[in-house]
């Protein structure tokens, strides 16, 4: 097979075509010039960043017979058998990773080189090796032979036992910028007769996230001999999202457009586009926004307050999500609690007038957001009666009755799917129902909009149900509190609703009935 891929074929041979790791390459070349070599090395950062390239152009060097300025010389016997050098042995830990492969190799370093200075070690993802294999290469880190000299890569290093991390020198490789793998896939299509379109070449740059290999990789996927490479070829191949449609969905939230915020999440699901990516790309878009409005340089409606929120939302969005959990859905409930209720008399459903929604089944939503929300004292108010109330009355065969229930029965409705995809049943008592939420931002959309998810819930349960929504954090709070109060063998009992108003002023003492009367450990079951 004569082809050989893109990110083999141009891997840098010597230190001047490392490229992005200045840094690191002057610090390695100064130790070869001043002959100032440790007996271990390890290089640590994101995948496609130069490691085990560095490692290998390091290795070659060492041993080279005629280094000129800390360059190998490329001509010699040590530099011309490098890649069948009997004296550079790489090793993947990943696969080679228990502490046999290591007591092998620690017999076989004690044999001096074959021809070479130095018997070099290249141990790649060094952070998959067992602890018993880290226990015995630290007595051979230790005390090393004068003629070896390790070098180890890893993509994770907090996984490497401190023990061995204290005995390395350490180089930290980082991703690589944006404009340096713009400008190698520029110099790299040249060379190989590639036809790219300009915004492709640069949405590769920007898919690669700052890796020169993935970069590469991508390019060689893409490329064929007669047709270009486009900018649409990249969006249907591999799940992207192009930066007008970002622009246009924040746009979209800052206008406060219910129905193209809707019908933009609705087109990313069905174009089956990687919402990972998408979670990046805008919050991306939102950092420049919010720094540009930081700096004075951009008038806008979204405040500064608003962008980080949604940010700090998007984020726990992207680390909490489960494969329960329709990641589409959630991320649309996130960025329509951004968006103002302000512009709703041009959202209200009339006889004359369709709304413009791809689908029936999301005019239901629509009506949610344009109704009037509960006032927040309210909320804070009935948030405290409900959860005493809920602890009152819990039990764990309802808790369970309520969850099967739900689980059954949340697809059959795009409502309540919409607002609870991203909670769960934590207590359960006769009517009410504690939710806990991953986002804080979920807990207070439920809570604006309670009673039409009651009137939705009923529906599913065959009786009546009042709800409220905490946070994790929240349900963490309330359930120490449990806790602390079972201990002392404190009482309480329900607490009547009908004479909370929902236009009504915070009443301190009623907020803290809840917290001072707690429940007997039989009645619910802590989540």
């Amino acid at each position: 097979m004569d082809y050989k891929v893109l990110y083999r074929k141009y891997r840098p041979n010597s230190f001047d075509k490392i490229v992005g790791q200045d840094y690191t390459v002057t610090m390695l070349k100064n130790a070869i010039i001043n002959n100032k070599l440790s007996h271990a090395y390890l290089f640590t950062g994101p995948r496609g960043t130069g490691k085990t390239s560095t490692a290998k152009v390091f290795a070659k060097t060492i041993n080279c017979e005629n280094r000129i300025n800390g360059e190998a010389c490329g001509k010699c016997l040590a530099c011309q058998n490098f890649l069948n050098s009997s004296d550079i042995i790489e090793i993947d830990a990943a696969s080679n990773n228990g502490v046999d492969d290591i007591r092998e190799l620690i017999n076989n370093i004690k044999i001096a080189p074959s021809f070479s200075k130095y018997k070099i070690y290249i141990i790649d993802e060094v952070h998959m090796m067992s602890q018993s294999a880290f226990n015995a290469l630290l007595l051979t880190l230790e005390e090393p032979p004068a003629h070896a000299i390790f070098i180890m890569a890893t993509t994770n290093v907090e996984s490497v036992p401190i023990t061995i991390l204290s005995r390395c020198q350490r180089f930290n490789f980082k991703k690589i910028d944006f404009e340096t793998i713009k400008n190698q896939l520029i110099k790299i299509c040249s060379e190989e007769n590639i036809k790219i379109a300009d915004d492709a070449l640069l949405e590769i740059a920007s898919l690669s996230e700052g890796g020169l290999r993935d970069a590469l990789s991508l390019l060689d996927q893409l490329s064929t001999k007669d047709s270009e490479i486009t900018l649409d070829n990249i969006l249907k191949n591999y799940g992207s999202i192009s930066t007008v449609f970002i622009k246009n969905l924040v746009s979209s939230i800052e206008n406060n457009d219910v129905n193209a915020v809707i019908n933009a999440m609705d087109d990313l699901e069905n174009s089956s586009s990687d919402y990972k990516v998408f979670i990046k790309k805008l919050v991306n878009e939102l950092i420049n926004k919010a720094i540009k409005i930081k700096q004075n340089f951009e008038k806008s409606s979204f405040s500064y307050e608003k962008i980080k929120n949604l940010i700090i939302d998007l984020n726990d969005c992207f680390n909490k999500i489960s494969i329960h959990i329709n990641p589409y859905a959630l991320i649309k409930i996130i960025l329509l609690n951004y968006v103002s209720n302000s512009s709703s008399v041009d959202l209200e459903i009339k006889d004359e007038v369709k709304l413009p929604l791809k689908e029936e089944k999301e005019q239901d939503v629509v009506e949610i957001f344009n109704d009037v929300k509960l006032n927040d004292d309210f909320i804070l108010k009935i948030k405290g009666v409900r959860i005493n109330n809920c602890f009152t009355t819990a039990k764990k065969d309802i808790l369970n009755k309520y969850q099967i229930i739900l689980n059954e029965n949340i697809s059959s409705s795009d409502v309540i799917q919409s607002f609870l995809i991203d909670a769960k049943i934590v207590a359960a008592g006769d009517i009410f129902i504690i939710f806990s939420t991953t986002l804080e931002s979920t807990a207070d959309l439920i809570n604006h909009h309670l009673e039409k998810i009651e009137e939705e819930l009923t529906l599913f349960f065959k009786n009546e149900v009042k709800i409220i929504a905490l946070s994790e954090k929240e349900w963490l709070d309330y359930k120490k509190e449990y806790i602390n109060n079972l201990k002392n063998g404190v009482k309480y009992k329900l607490i009547e609703e009908s004479d909370l108003k929902k236009d009504a002023s915070v009443d301190d003492s009623q907020l803290e009935i809840f917290a001072k009367k707690m429940f007997d450990s039989s009645k619910i079951e802590i989540v």
